[in-house]
């Protein structure tokens, strides 16, 4: 069973929950960008949550599959059709050999999932199938789609037409402005308490610079920083430092003008001063805003961010139970 791809789509991976522990040799997690709508997808056609999906962002791919499966598209709202047909998202669908499937233009949100019976069945690489495009790794041949791959599937026992589809109480939905609450440290001692209070205060409209390993925001007024002797070996900028490890979701203010919140692929270390972290319960939301879109920041404490993770959990355990029969 494979795709063979007729249409790339923009930036198409295969992407699945990650590769966790190689931050200490510069490997990045990686991984889903929205890791519910990939989840989600597994869910519905059958699959363990950490089976390998097509990421794609803003167009999906058009492809011919080659014999029968179930396939189930989440994320971003777009026109899905099999055959010129169109057919639902957040449901699971069965296609038939030479079915040729075409998806639209992202209408809401950015990044779409496309996930089969079986999972996408390319070799492990580091412990994930996922494509960590910058070091070459996982995925097909360690880069995104393009016109004549064939993309191999799994084998499943799932081919029966009697199929799931997601309640839509339960279906994530995207939005042009969100909020995103961070816990605000390491380096915010280095920014004077005006700008600290612009960082969670203000309203952050994303750039074109948004791609897996961060999403540049930009706003009206510049960053200011305490003054101090820089250490040595953190550069002559005052949004430097000395070389330090960088959590997933944390923002970084390059020479104090915009923003970066780094995403699943970011670099795992280096020299710029990070002023907050997004909390991991808000980074789904992130990653599904387009350019032009805008993003609040909220500062809160460890307690409240552990507790938006637990209902975060809760939320993904009553998907699994609709999702379960």
């Amino acid at each position: 069973m494979a795709l063979l791809i007729d249409e790339p789509g923009l930036q198409s991976t295969i992407q699945d929950l990650g590769r966790p522990g190689h931050y200490d040799v510069g490997i990045p997690l990686g991984g889903a960008m929205d890791t519910l709508s990939h989840e989600i997808a597994n869910l519905l056609v059958g699959n363990p949550r950490e089976a390998a999906t097509i990421e794609a962002t803003y167009t999906a791919p058009k492809f011919t599959v080659t014999a029968p499966t179930v396939m189930a598209v989440t994320g971003a709202s777009m026109d899905v059709s099999v055959n010129g047909d169109a057919v639902p998202q957040w449901t699971a669908v069965a296609l038939q050999e030479g079915d040729v499937v075409a998806c639209g233009f992202a209408s809401a949100g950015t990044r779409t999932y496309l996930a089969f019976a079986g999972g996408i069945d390319v070799p492990i690489v580091l412990g994930s199938r996922g494509t960590y495009s910058l070091g070459k790794l996982g995925g097909l041949q360690g880069r995104p789609l393009a016109s004549g791959d064939s993309v191999p599937i799994g084998a499943s026992d799932r081919q029966s037409p009697a199929l799931r589809t997601l309640p839509e109480d339960l279906r994530p939905s995207f939005s042009r402005a969100v909020t995103a609450r961070v816990v605000v440290g390491l380096y915010a001692h280095l920014l004077t308490t005006h700008s600290l209070d612009m960082l969670t205060s203000a309203e952050w409209k994303l750039t074109p610079v948004a791609d897996r390993t961060g999403l540049r925001f930009k706003g009206e007024e510049k960053f200011q920083f305490e003054e101090r002797e820089q250490p040595f070996g953190a550069g002559s900028d005052p949004s430097n430092i000395v070389d330090a490890g960088y959590a997933m979701g944390s923002i970084q203010i390059p020479g104090g003008s915009q923003p970066i919140v780094l995403h699943r692929d970011a670099v795992s270390a280096g020299g710029y001063a990070m002023v907050a972290t997004v909390i991991s319960a808000d980074m789904n939301a992130l990653a599904q805003l387009a350019p032009g879109s805008t993003a609040s920041f909220e500062a809160v404490t460890i307690d409240e961010a552990l507790t938006a993770r637990e209902e975060a959990s809760s939320r993904r355990a009553r998907i699994r139970g609709a999702l379960s029969s």
